[in-house]
């Protein structure tokens, strides 16, 4: 939760998201920072709270859920869609059907 916390408040307090910039760039001022726009990018999170940040892919008996596609899933989307074919022709043995 730790990650959550530090997001928000550097969203809403430029002295704590400064703080946090100095760690990679020191000589940074407050004056070298300016509002801007912002994109959101959803994080996967496991059970204990740790990001995951690669394909997580969970197969049932009837049902293949595709739980975290990170960037650039958009990109690599036919790529992808052609893994989890495979995925679902083997699992369910649609092949010999």
């Amino acid at each position: 939760m730790k990650f959550a916390y530090d997001e928000y408040m550097g969203a809403f307090f430029k002295s704590f998201f400064l703080k946090r910039l100095r760690t990679l760039i020191p000589s940074l001022q407050s004056d070298d920072i300016v509002p801007s726009r912002s994109g959101v990018r959803a994080m996967a999170l496991s059970p204990e709270g740790v990001m995951i940040d690669d394909f997580k892919i969970v197969k049932s008996h009837r049902v293949i859920h595709v739980l975290n596609a990170p960037s650039p899933a958009a990109t690599a989307a036919l790529a992808i869609g052609d893994a989890i074919e495979k995925m679902a022709t083997d699992h369910f043995g649609l092949a010999n059907r």
